[in-house]
């Protein structure tokens, strides 16, 4: 199986899990009201603020969490593309996609429209886009060898 065939099947199987657990896993419910966050760092601060012994855990899985569960799509986004992205056109594309699910899950009502886990979100596609730019570097390393 050609490698490019093989990131568009992982990219393709890690979406559709990525939109599972946005819109319905975690036990999520449709909520009554609309919920969402448009002011910048508000979310974040707050769990930073809040930190406890008794929170550590959770705070940790949704800070790190919404960085960590987008840097594999920032990797297989640029690695399923017949053509190399410029960072600028990734992000672009990247922020655009995590807007739209950020508005959908608050116009379904099953999550919190939120402009921080847009930027944790972004953050994490950014360091999977390096990981993909040094793979690539690694990669071509490797074929001038041979």
């Amino acid at each position: 199986m050609k490698q490019q065939t093989l990131f568009r099947v992982l990219l393709f199987l890690y979406s559709v899990m990525l939109l599972y657990f946005m819109f319905a896993g975690f036990h999520r419910s449709i909520h009554s009201n609309y919920r969402y966050n448009l002011i910048p760092f508000h979310t974040i601060s707050a769990y930073v603020r809040n930190l406890s012994l008794d929170n550590v855990i959770d705070t940790s899985i949704n800070l790190i969490g919404n960085i960590a569960v987008f840097i594999p799509l920032g990797f297989l986004i640029p690695a399923s593309k017949s053509h190399p992205w410029s960072y600028g056109r990734f992000i672009l594309f990247f922020s655009s996609f995590i807007i739209l699910l950020e508005c959908m899950q608050t116009f379904l009502r099953v999550g919190t429209g939120d402009i921080d886990d847009l930027l944790l979100n972004v953050i994490g596609g950014s360091v999977g886009y390096v990981l993909f730019s040094q793979y690539k570097k690694m990669s071509f390393i490797d074929h001038q060898k041979t």
